[in-house]
């Protein structure tokens, strides 16, 4: 399956961005979704995943609250939602799909190629 993030920008703090993952190739609807971020210098960390048939949803604690991942398996599509946008949100936001819901990275086996998302003060 080929992913393909969009969305990233540049807006102030509180403001608000929403991310798309566009997937082709193989059956989407049968991968568990994620949301990954990194910013420079540190790890990439986990965000946000949701199950295949979007009946299970997990967060990391940073972003509890403000974030909504979401997924249309008509369109192919995953989304994430980032509200209240702070500048520690400041990073390249990568989306991954997988056979297995995680919050880490190793269940996910294809990546797309990230999209920037910076937060002003």
């Amino acid at each position: 399956v080929q992913l393909q993030a969009s969305g990233g920008g540049l807006v102030q703090a509180g403001g608000s961005l929403r991310l798309s993952c566009a997937a082709s190739g193989r059956t989407f609807s049968a991968y568990d979704m994620g949301w990954f971020r990194q910013a420079p210098g540190k790890e990439r960390e986990f965000v946000a995943a949701i199950s295949w048939s979007a009946g299970s949803t997990y967060y990391a604690d940073s972003v509890k609250g403000r974030f909504t991942i979401s997924r249309d398996n008509s369109k192919n599509t995953v989304y994430l939602q980032m509200n209240s946008l702070k500048p520690e949100d400041t990073a390249v936001y990568y989306c991954a799909a997988g056979p297995q819901l995680g919050v880490t990275l190793l269940p996910y086996k294809y990546w797309g190629q990230g999209t920037q998302v910076t937060v002003s003060s």
